[in-house]
Parts: structure tokens; sequence; C-alpha cells
């Protein structure tokens, strides 16, 4: 069997090719023959490798041999470790410009404030979990508003598990600048904020730290209100009001520039860094070069990769944020016993990613290779134009949460594994790294990236397929997990500090 129709190697100075099939034990393909059997998505050695010798893919190190390892042998978990090594941090040296196009259009939802949505929506945001069950009473009486409000995408929830006693400091922050973001949302028109009163992050200090009004808006205590059934009847009451006026949105041409794209990955795969991440790479290139902005997060898996990241950063101080908000994670992890490496996930691995290091590398594809212009903290608005990095845990739904409080307005979500996520309120392109998942799940995926390690289609040709599917999307076209209506209860809020 033919080297290339077997293996895939990704740099010259790769020490491991990537099985593009299931390779038996016996084949004729690296000095000889495959030792051992290599799954699909799996690492081979192509040469021999002393105990504790760096192992390359991407032309980075992926880890560290944990014993000797032969030619033609299986690499992976038993047999490659994680330790810590150096990094070259450099600032600023690998700065790239892109020629601006030929400007282009999407058909959005022109806010007051200047920023366009893709979508139009009503919120409901509950301060605290006590809440929660009303806001999702109000939004149950309000299912199908697009029979007679057509220009209303619908009625959304925005519920989670804290609010009461949350600790001071970061934890209070986090989870105000997440539900302040909701009501700021482009893709929200109006909304209502319901507590029950007693809660230490409460409606009042919401509407005075937040500088909050009643325009398209109104707020509710359940205390207050009389308990739970007369809360329902007044929100239901106000959403009536709020509904005439949200449906006189309309689309308009709006400038590229104004689009705000949220970049995440999960339920990766060997072929995440291969097919779909470098991919939307091109994406988010494409988009920064006409203006816009493009948001890559998840801190904890960019480790190990973060130099990459650095040398892209408009300026030292830019590049030693990020670099802080590793260090942090590092201690973090520490608190708990745990360590940032503890990582990836059974499901990763089981698609062939052994250490974080090599997790990282593939994930930061995602980020093209525009310039970083900055760094922001978790949820916190982002205003920059470009390339940026916003600090979030790697946990899917935390992480998006973050980023469309931050103001994203549309995600693209890769996956090896298949997930099937969806986040109101912005749109989610979900794009499959390989054609197996993608035939498997094609109800659920809205692009196949597949199609790189196929031989049928370039990175570059992939990445131009997900640019236009944003652009579709951001103007008002479907994605899948819309028209299954997912998105309700994916909203999850990083919860910071301890639980008394």
């Amino acid at each position: 069997m033919r080297f290339e129709d077997a293996l895939l190697r990704l740099h010259p100075s790769d020490d491991v090719a990537v099985a593009k099939i299931p390779v038996a034990a016996g084949t004729a393909l690296v000095d000889g023959a495959a030792s051992q059997e290599i799954p699909k998505g799996h690492k081979i050695a192509l040469r021999a490798l002393a105990n504790g010798a760096p192992v390359r893919k991407y032309g980075q190190i992926i880890g560290f041999a944990a014993g000797p390892i032969a030619p033609g042998e299986h690499v992976h978990v038993h047999n490659l470790k994680v330790k810590d090594f150096g990094r070259d941090y450099q600032f600023a040296t690998e700065l790239r410009r892109f020629p601006a196009p030929e400007p282009r259009t999407f058909q959005g939802f022109l806010r007051p404030d200047g920023r366009a949505g893709t979508r139009n929506y009503i919120g409901i945001v509950s301060t605290v979990n006590c809440s929660a069950s009303v806001s999702h009473y109000i939004r149950d009486r309000f299912r199908d508003v697009r029979r007679e409000y057509p220009n209303v995408d619908g009625v959304v929830a925005f519920t989670h598990k804290s609010g009461c006693n949350v600790q001071p400091g970061e934890p209070y922050k986090a989870l105000q600048r997440v539900l302040l973001g909701m009501t700021r949302h482009p893709n929200i028109s109006a909304y209502l904020m319901i507590g029950l009163g007693c809660e230490g992050h409460n409606v009042q200090f919401m509407r005075r730290d937040g500088n909050l009004d009643d325009r398209q808006a109104s707020f509710f205590v359940i205390q207050e209100e009389g308990g739970i059934a007369k809360t329902v009847e007044r929100g239901v009451e106000a959403i009536r009001r709020l509904l005439p006026k949200a449906n006189e949105a309309r689309r308009t041409s709006q400038p590229l520039s104004k689009l705000v794209l949220a970049m995440n990955c999960g339920g990766s795969d060997a072929y995440s860094g291969i097919t779909a991440n470098p991919a939307l790479g091109v994406a988010s290139d494409l988009l920064v070069a006409h203006g816009g902005t493009s948001i890559l997060a998840e801190t904890p898996e960019i480790y190990g990769a973060e130099h990459l990241l650095t040398r892209r950063a408009t300026s030292p101080a830019i590049g030693e944020k990020l670099l802080a908000l590793v260090r942090w994670w590092e201690e973090h992890a520490k608190q708990f016993g745990a360590s940032i490496d503890n990582n990836p996930s059974y499901g990763n691995k089981e698609g062939g990613l052994t250490t974080i290091y090599e997790k990282s590398l593939g994930a930061v594809a995602k980020s093209g290779q525009a310039p970083l212009v900055d760094v922001y903290r978790y949820a916190e608005t982002v205003t920059a134009k470009g390339f940026c990095f916003m600090d979030t845990p790697g946990f899917d739904p935390v992480s998006m949460t973050g980023l469309i409080a931050g103001g994203a307005t549309v995600g693209v979500f890769t996956t090896g594994r298949g997930s099937v996520y969806g986040c109101k309120p912005s749109p989610c392109v979900k794009v499959s790294t390989n054609t197996a998942t993608y035939e498997k799940m094609t109800p659920d995926m809205d692009l196949n990236a597949g199609t790189i390690v196929d031989g049928a289609e370039t990175i570059d040709q992939v990445g131009r397929r997900i640019f236009e599917k944003v652009v579709e999307t951001a103007s008002g076209d479907p994605t899948k997990s819309e028209a299954q209506g997912i998105g309700d209860e994916e909203f999850a809020p990083w919860m910071l500090g301890p639980t008394f």
C-alpha cells in the first residue's frame, strides 16, 4: 500500500504520521511494515525514538516517548507522555496583513447602538436559579410567535444554576458580565429580567451596576409580585407588549465588518487539526480581512501551543495578557489537585488525540494567520476589530456562553466525534472534521470538512465554503441545530468560586 494512500504526514520534521484509514499489523508502510494495528486517525511512528525523546506532529512537540518507540509502532497513550518543556515566547514577530477585499454585506438587524444582529429574539434573563422555572413558564407560552410575528425568531429564557450566594470578586463579576451581555446582545431586541428577591445577585444590583433602564425591558421580582403565578402572568403580559415593537425590525444590508464570529470545537478527533480547524482559520482570516471580528477561546486547550499565538500578538502587552491567562490556569488547576494537562477527554483519545499539546496545536489552527489584536476576560464585551482571544474553560457550553455574552452574533463549531450543540440567541454552524461522521450525522452537521483528507478539496476551498456559510447564516438561513430547536438549554455561565 502506498504511504500517501494510508498515512498523512503533516510536516517534514514530524516523527509520526496519521492513519487516513485503518492500518492492519504487517501492512508495508514504514521501514518495512506497521508493527501494530493503527486505528483510523491514530498515529504511527515514522522513525525510532529513544525513551524521553520529544515527539513531533505539525512540526511541534506533542509529547515525549514513554520508553523506546520503534518505526511502525502505534503511538498513543501507552507510549507518549506529557511533561513541561520550554516554549519560545516571541511577541509580534509573525504579523501578517491581508489585502482589503471587495466590500461584502449580510442581511442583519441594525440596532440603535450601531451593532448588527443576525437574529431577532426576545430574551428572559433569570438573575438566579430560583427564578429559572418562572422564566421557563413564561417562555413556554410563546413557542410559536413567528406565526403572528414573522420577524421575531422566538422567545428564549437564559437560566442557570447560580446567583444566590455568589462569591464576591471575579465569580460575581463573571456572572454579571454574562447576564448583562445577554441584555445588550445585538440578537436580542427586548428582554425581561426576573429575580426572586433575596439573592445576592439580584435585579436591583443588575440595574444599578449595568445601568439598565426600562426601554424595551421589564423587570420582575417574584417575592414582590406575590409569587410564581402572578409573576408568570405579568411576564406574559410584558412580552405581549414587547412583541409588536420587536416585529418591526427588518433585515437590511450591513457590512461584514459588523459580524462577530465565535470559534469553538468539541468532540474533537485527530482530524480536527487537519481539516475543519485550519479551514475555519481560513474563514476567520477572510472575515478579519473584511473588517470583522473573530474570537478564539478555551484557554486550557491552547496549552502547549500558546507560543504560536504570542508571535502573532500585535504588541508585547497583548502577548503577556495571553500568557497571564495560561499561568492563572496552571495555578487554578493546582488548587484542586488537578493539572491543566489532564486532557484530552475519553472521546478525544478514542479519536486519536493523545496529549493536551497535540489537541492544542490542532485547536489553535482555528485562529488562522491574522494578528492577535486583543485578549478578553470571560464574557467581557468584545469591541476590537480583528482576531481576538477570550478566556474560557474548554467545556463547550460554558465556553460558547462566554463568547456569545461577549457579543458573538454567529458561531462555528468544529467536531470530529459529532457534537449536537446549539446556542440561542446566536446561530451555530457545525462542521464535521471527517466524512464518516458527516454521513452518519448529516441532520446535525452543516458542513463536511472531511473532503480535505479524502483528497476532494483543499483547506482553502473548505475554508471559503465555511466563510460563505457564515454569511448565509448571518443573513437568516437556519442552521441544522436551529431547524431542530436546539439552543434553549445550552446556556451555561462559568461558575467560579466555592458554593456555601
